[in-house]
C-alpha cells in the first residue's frame, strides 16, 4: 500500500510510519520541516494550503491525517488560535485535495480525540452511549476549549463525509504508550523513577490509554474493513482511575512509593512546564465499543501486562545509564 500521513512526524505518526514501513509499505509524511533521516519519504507542505504535496494524495491506498500544533501548551490567547486553526486548516486541506484526485484513497483516517468525552466516573464512553463533554458543571474553561477544538476538528472532518470513493474514518484515540523518548509513557515513568508517580489529584479520575502495538494493529483494522465509517474509539477496553495506573506503573518498574501529587501542585507545576492540569485531571473514562462489536483482539487489554512490556521495552531502549 502507498499511505501518505500529513503531520506524520510527531511521536504517533512516526510509530505508524515506523510500522508501515518495516511491513513493506510505500510511507509518505507531509512535513512543514522536510529535512529527514527516516527511511521514509519526507514531503514538504504548510498544513493549509497547495504544493507539490498534492501529487502524493493521487493513487495513494490510505491517507491518515494527524496534522495540529501540540495541545501540551499553556491555553493563552496565541496557542488557542493556533492549536484550532492548525486542525481545521489542515483538514480542509487534505479534504479538498482526495475530492480533486483522479484517483483518490479509499479510505481517510483522521485524527480526533478520546477528549471529545465528558468528564465523568459513573459511566464508560462508548460511541453509541458516550456523552460529548462541554456541558458539565464548574468545568474549567480549558477543558471547554479542548471540547470545542475536538468537536470542531470533526465537524470540518465531516464536511468531507460524502466523498463518492474515500471511506472516512474519525480516530477518537486515547493517549497512545510507548517507549520513545518524549513521548507520554515517558514522561510518566519519569516521575516514578524520580519517585514522584504517586496519585493525582485525589486519583478517581479515569485514564484511557492504548498500547502502540494495539494502536498500529487497529489502524491497519481501520484501513482494511469496510465497517468502519465514522467515529471510532481507539482505547484499551479497561481504562482504569488514576491511582490504580500509577500503582500499576510503579509495581512494573520495580518501585513501591510514589509521592502524591494535589491539585494545587499540579497547577503550579503546570505553568512552569508550560502545561495545562487538563491532561491530567480530567476523567477519561472512553471504551472502544465499535472495535469489540467487530472481536478485535486486543493483545494489551489490562494497563498492568502494557506497563510491564513498555518498561522492559524502555530498559532496552534507553539503557542503564538512564535508569534511576
Amino acid at each position: 500500500m502507498k499511505i501518505v500521513i500529513p503531520g506524520g512526524s510527531g511521536q504517533v505518526g512516526t510509530l505508524l510510519a515506523r510500522a508501515f514501513h518495516k511491513d513493506g509499505h510505500e510511507v509518505v509524511v507531509l512535513s512543514r520541516n522536510a529535512q529527514s533521516s527516516a527511511p521514509w519519504r519526507v514531503v514538504e507542505w504548510d498544513g493549509r494550503g497547495d504544493g507539490k504535496w498534492l501529487a502524493e494524495i493521487e493513487g495513494a491506498d490510505a491517507v491518515i491525517n494527524l496534522a495540529g500544533r501540540s495541545v501540551n501548551c499553556r491555553y493563552g490567547a496565541r496557542n488557542r488560535r493556533e492549536i484550532m486553526d492548525s486542525r481545521i486548516d489542515s483538514v480542509r486541506a487534505v479534504g479538498r485535495a482526495i475530492a480533486a484526485a483522479k484517483n483518490p484513497p479509499r479510505v481517510w483516517l483522521q485524527a480526533s480525540t478520546a477528549t471529545i468525552y465528558a468528564h465523568r466516573y459513573d459511566a464508560p464512553n462508548d460511541e453509541a452511549t458516550g456523552i460529548i463533554g462541554g456541558a458539565e458543571e464548574d468545568a474549567p474553561d480549558t477543558w471547554r476549549f479542548s471540547i470545542d477544538v475536538a468537536t470542531s476538528w470533526e465537524r470540518a472532518a465531516n464536511e468531507f463525509a460524502s466523498l463518492p470513493r474515500t471511506r472516512l474514518v474519525l480516530m477518537r484515540s486515547a493517549i497512545t504508550m510507548s517507549p520513545d523518548s518524549g513521548g507520554a509513557f515517558d514522561v510518566l515513568l519519569g516521575l516514578v523513577r524520580r519517585g514522584l508517580g504517586g496519585k493525582c489529584g485525589d486519583g478517581r479520575q479515569f485514564v484511557s490509554w492504548i498500547h502502540e502495538f494495539d494502536f498500529i494493529r487497529v489502524v491497519y483494522q481501520l484501513i482494511g474493513s469496510e465497517k468502519f465509517r465514522g467515529a471510532v474509539n481507539l482505547a484499551a477496553p479497561n481504562p482504569l482511575p488514576n491511582v490504580e495506573f500509577m500503582r500499576a506503573l510503579r509495581e512494573a518498574w520495580g518501585i513501591g512509593i510514589g509521592l502524591p501529587a494535589s491539585k494545587w501542585m499540579l497547577e503550579i507545576g503546570a505553568i512552569f512546564l508550560r502545561t495545562e492540569t487538563e491532561l491530567i485531571l480530567k476523567s477519561r473514562r472512553v471504551v472502544p465499543g465499535l472495535l469489540m462489536k467487530d472481536g478485535f483482539d486486543f493483545q494489551f487489554p489490562e494497563w498492568g501486562a502494557a506497563a510491564r512490556e513498555l518498561c522492559s521495552r524502555w530498559r532496552e531502549t534507553h539503557g542503564k545509564t538512564q535508569m534511576a
